[in-house]
């Protein structure tokens, strides 16, 4: 059993503050890699996933990247933290969160995509001016900043 399944058993469906870590992949054409989900199913999202017991952020989003398309990260940058009152949310089974979420970018990396289907149904490169409209609203923010950032 999982931290976070452990800390359910504890509090039920009480809220409680969940961190995780989400990756803009880039590819030396400048495209973002996204990754279909099986949950919810059929919307985008980066690679990214919620930490585990020991870990800083940047070993969560190089495990989660790892996992869920088998690339290797070399390296992180820093986009932001994106937490608040905005990032609450209540999941189907209602089980209710506050996400802090810590996002990276990064276009070191090596491997050949390998998707995990038990959380992928597809993993792909896109440009950024055709992303997909079915995307996980918390990471659009953070492609937002992305995108800002890469501007100035």
């Amino acid at each position: 059993m999982g931290y976070i399944e452990e800390i359910r058993k504890l509090v039920g469906h009480r809220p409680i503050i969940l961190v995780g870590a989400a990756v803009v992949l880039v590819n030396e054409t400048g495209h973002i890699l996204l990754q279909q989900r099986t949950y919810p199913k059929g919307k985008w999202g980066l690679p990214g996933g919620l930490m585990e017991l020991g870990e800083s952020t940047e070993m969560t989003a190089c495990r989660e990247v790892l996992e869920e398309t088998g690339l290797h990260i070399n390296s992180l940058q820093l986009i932001d933290v994106f937490s608040g009152p905005n990032h609450f949310s209540i999941a189907e089974n209602g089980d209710e969160f506050y996400m802090v979420t810590i996002a990276y970018s990064t276009s070191d990396y090596e491997g050949d995509i390998q998707i995990d289907t038990t959380e992928s149904m597809d993993v792909r490169f896109f440009h950024p001016d055709k992303l997909p409209t079915y995307l996980v609203g918390s990471h659009r923010l953070i492609l937002e900043k992305f995108f800002q950032q890469q501007e100035t």
